[in-house]
């Protein structure tokens, strides 16, 4: 349940614009007279900005998720604004109906690959081809157009609104792939593409409103732009493999404690044993396994990774004998799960080659155990240095023994 309302939570800001867009197009006649300009210029400033910022971290997807925005809105100003009665207008409305909401969905489900390079370039060219078929039919394929607009189902809603059923089909299939991407990977860019689909199916349904046009496609700009700046700051923060927040975000909490904490220190036993045994892929699939219950440690534990097989948990505003109780049930936890083998027939690249990756035969599942080390602050260790080679020499202890155990 955490997990989920943590991935759920990658949709607030998306939410938060598309309320905020609302309410700029209900209160746009307060604008001072100087910020008027903001109505037609708006979405290419945000785009600006967005794609200078995504091209300088890297982030080709969301370069080319600003890119397929704003040439929509470049669209919608050059030829839907005086109606979507004549082919080239009609065929305009029909391709953004459906191609953004997949390019968008396209994005979120795509691994990035950055932006100058062959990836690149490929996904360029997939957004021209775009623009060279729309203009092909609009140049005077009337009969791919009024396809577009056939209606498939007749009741209502489908047969409601401005937008072809085509467009309506692919703005729902594009929502619950972006959706689901965002569940999966748990990415903010992933959920700024959901609310930059339903951002741009609002703005959709009025083609000939430039203002509302305007403003939902440069917070739909807004939303990935963000995006990048919360997915570089989750890659500064938190750990890829395991998804518990880094050492570097265990080092900015540490200056913000109190007189009363306790911290522990957390090694998987045998860890370089193991790998060499089963393999480097189940040895990540034990580290992600013992971070997701260190991760729900209770006693108010907050958990990290400290580096390899090595993890951190900091209990503020308590002792170390506060601390151990819940640590005891952590151990005991770890201990007793058992984790299924994935045999494959793969040799795993060690010496002779002969083990096989995914463990031994005849053997359906590994269980590991962890020893933990446990300081407090005090007047003898008055700094969070302090405290954690405290911990660490209890870890120590633990281990001289006979690991899997507590110790002070």
């Amino acid at each position: 349940m955490p997990a989920l309302v943590r991935a759920l939570a990658r949709f607030a800001v998306p939410l938060s614009l598309l309320a905020a867009a609302f309410a700029l197009v209900l209160y746009s006649t307060r604008l001072p007279p100087s910020l008027a300009g903001l109505k037609v210029y708006g979405p290419y400033i945000v785009f600006v900005l967005g794609a200078t910022l995504a091209a300088a971290f890297n982030r080709g997807r969301a370069v080319f998720a600003l890119l397929t925005l704003v040439a929509a809105y470049l669209a919608q100003q050059s030829w839907l604004q005086a109606g979507s009665d004549a082919l080239p207008a009609r065929t305009v409305y029909a391709a953004l109906a459906v191609f953004v909401p997949v390019n968008l969905a396209a994005l979120a489900l795509i691994p990035e690959r950055g932006v100058f390079n062959r990836h690149g370039a490929l996904r360029l060219a997939v957004i021209a081809a775009e623009i060279a078929f729309t203009a092909w039919v609009a140049a005077g394929h009337a009969g791919i157009a009024d396809w577009a607009y056939q209606k498939f189902l007749d009741p209502a809603p489908f047969s409601a609104g401005r937008i072809p059923q085509l467009g309506m089909a692919a703005t729902g299939f594009g929502l619950i792939v972006a959706m689901a991407a965002t569940l999966v990977t748990r990415s903010a860019l992933a959920a700024s593409f959901a609310g930059s689909i339903v951002a741009f199916a609002i703005a959709a349904h009025v083609p000939t409103a430039s203002l509302t046009f305007s403003v939902f496609i440069a917070v739909a700009e807004l939303m990935v732009t963000i995006a990048v700046l919360q997915d570089t700051f989750q890659m500064a923060f938190r750990d890829e493999l395991t998804g518990l927040p880094s050492r570097r975000a265990l080092n900015e909490r540490l200056t913000t404690l109190g007189n009363r904490y306790a911290i522990a220190m957390v090694d998987v036993d045998h860890f370089k044993k193991f790998n060499d045994t089963y393999g480097h892929d189940l040895g990540d699939q034990v580290l992600k396994m013992v971070a997701a219950h260190i991760g729900e440690v209770g006693g108010g534990g907050k958990a990290y990774r400290y580096g390899g097989e090595e993890f951190t948990v900091l209990f503020p505003g308590k002792d170390a004998a506060e601390a151990i109780p819940h640590l005891e049930a952590l151990r005991e936890e770890i201990e007793s799960y058992r984790l299924a083998l994935r045999g494959t027939d793969r040799p795993k690249a060690a010496k002779g080659g002969k083990r096989q990756r995914g463990g031994w035969r005849g053997k359906d599942s590994v269980s590991v155990t962890v020893s933990i080390g446990v300081a407090e602050c005090s007047e003898r260790r008055a700094t969070p240095q302090e405290v954690i080679e405290a911990a660490d020499r209890a870890l120590y202890r633990a281990k001289e023994r006979g690991r899997n155990r507590v110790t002070r």
